[in-house]
C-alpha cells in the first residue's frame, strides 16, 4: 500500500546486544523466516518450521515424522495458542489427556513412547523459535514427557540361528540375513550396501550410508547421523564365502538379463538393481523365523543378537561399540547390560584362576558346600 510497516522489538542488554538481534530480524526479512512476535500462533510457527527447517536440515524419514505429529496431532489441539502464550502446563496437559485418549479422534490412547515422540518433535521446533528470536525460552524444558520402558530385547541362542539359516537357504534372503545375522548391521545399511563396499581382499564392509523408504513410495540414501555410524566391520571368513557366491549368482543372473554388474550396484536388490523395500524383508524374515519353529523376533533383534553373542564371548564391549556404530561405549554397555551377569561371572572365575591358592584346590568340594 506504500505506507510504512514498523515493528518494535525490545531487547534486554546492552546496545550490541540489541545491534545482533536487529540483524538477526533483518536477516529473517531476507529469507522469509520473519514472524511477528507476540502474534504467531504456535501452528503458524510449526508450519513454517517444517518447511524451512525440518525438511531441509533433518533426514527425511524423520521430517515425514515429524509432520505427521504436527499435522495430526499438535497443530489441531495446541495450534490456536500464541507463541508468547505457550505455558508448560499447556504441555502437560496435552500429554496427559493424550495418554488418557482424551483428545483422539476414536478416544484412543497413545502409548507413553509415542507421547514421547510428540515432546521430542515439539521441543525441537520450540528450541529452533529460540534461536531465531520468537521465543526468550523453551517452554518444553519444564515439561516432562511420561516414562517409556525400553521395549524388551529377544535374542537367538547360536543353535537357532543355525536353524534360522538352514530354512532360510533356499530363499532370495539368504545373504542378506546371514549377513545382518553375522554383522550386527541395520536393515537399512544393508540395503544400502553396493559392491564397491565390500573388500574381498580385507574382509571388510565399509558402512557409509542408509537406505530408507517414504510413505509416498520414493527411496532415499542418507549419511550416518554419527561419525561412529560411518564405519569399518571385519566379515567373518563364513559371511565372506557367503557374500562372494551371492555376487556370483547375481552376476550371473545380470548376465541373463543382459545387464553387466557394476562396483555401484546394490548387494541386495532386486534382479533390475532396484531396491528392496524394508517392510518386504522384515515380512520375509518373520515367515522364515516361523517356518523354522523358532521364537518370532524382530529382525532388529538380529543386530542384539549379534552383540550379545559376541560381549557372552568376552569380546571386548569397546569392539562391538564399533561394529555396531554406537555413538559411545556408554550406549552399548546400557543397552546389553543383561548380558553383564554372565559376563561378571566368567571374570570372577578369570581372575581366581590367575592366582592358585590352597582354596582353588578345593574348589569343586567348596562349591559344592554352599549349594
Amino acid at each position: 500500500t506504500g505506507k510504512k510497516k514498523q515493528q518494535w522489538v525490545s531487547v534486554k542488554g546492552t546496545k550490541k546486544e540489541a545491534e545482533k538481534r536487529l540483524a538477526e530480524l533483518l536477516y529473517q526479512l531476507d529469507n522469509g523466516t520473519f514472524m511477528k512476535p507476540g502474534k504467531t500462533t504456535l501452528a503458524e510457527f510449526l508450519s513454517r518450521w517444517l518447511k524451512d527447517y525440518a525438511w531441509p536440515n533433518l533426514s527425511p524419514r524423520t521430517a515425514e515424522g515429524y509432520e505427521s505429529i504436527i499435522r495430526q496431532h499438535l497443530i489441531p489441539h495446541l495450534g490456536n495458542i500464541t507463541m508468547t502464550q505457550l505455558k508448560p502446563e499447556h504441555l502437560q496437559r496435552y500429554y496427559s489427556e493424550m495418554l488418557r485418549g482424551g483428545r483422539c479422534k476414536d478416544n484412543s490412547s497413545l502409548s507413553a513412547q509415542t507421547v514421547r515422540h510428540h515432546h521430542t518433535a515439539l521441543h525441537k521446533a520450540l528450541q529452533t523459535a529460540v534461536e531465531w528470536g520468537l521465543l526468550s525460552r523453551n517452554v518444553a524444558d519444564a515439561v516432562r514427557p511420561p516414562h517409556a520402558e525400553r521395549p524388551e530385547m529377544h535374542t537367538w541362542r547360536e543353535d537357532d540361528i543355525t536353524r534360522f539359516l538352514e530354512t532360510a537357504k533356499s530363499t532370495p534372503y539368504y545373504a542378506l540375513f546371514y549377513t545382518a545375522l553375522f554383522t550386527g548391521m541395520r536393515r537399512s545399511e544393508l540395503l544400502a550396501l553396493r559392491w564397491q563396499d565390500i573388500d574381498f581382499i580385507q574382509t571388510q564392509v565399509y558402512v557409509s550410508r542408509s537406505l530408507h523408504q517414504l510413505r509416498d513410495g520414493s527411496f532415499v540414501f542418507r549419511q550416518p547421523k554419527t561419525a561412529k555410524g560411518r564405519r569399518t566391520v571385519t566379515l567373518p571368513p563364513s559371511a565372506l564365502l557367503v557374500l562372494y557366491e551371492h555376487k556370483e549368482k547375481q552376476k550371473l543372473e545380470r548376465a541373463m538379463l543382459g545387464i553387466p554388474l557394476k562396483a555401484d550396484d546394490l548387494v541386495f536388490s532386486h534382479l533390475d538393481g532396484k531396491p528392496i523395500r524394508p517392510n518386504t524383508i522384515t515380512r520375509a524374515w518373520t515367515i522364515l523365523a516361523a517356518r523354522a519353529g523358532l521364537k518370532v523376533i524382530r529382525l532388529h533383534d538380529a543386530r542384539h543378537t549379534h552383540a550379545s553373542l559376541m560381549l557372552k564371548q568376552g569380546v571386548h564391549p569397546k569392539i562391538v561399540q564399533e561394529r555396531l556404530g554406537h555413538s559411545s561405549i556408554a550406549i552399548t554397555l546400557d543397552t546389553y547390560s543383561h548380558v553383564s551377569p554372565g559376563l561378571q561371572e566368567a571374570a570372577a572365575k578369570h581372575f581366581d584362576e590367575a592366582f592358585p591358592t590352597r582354596y582353588t584346590e578345593a574348589e569343586n568340594e567348596a562349591v559344592g558346600k554352599f549349594d
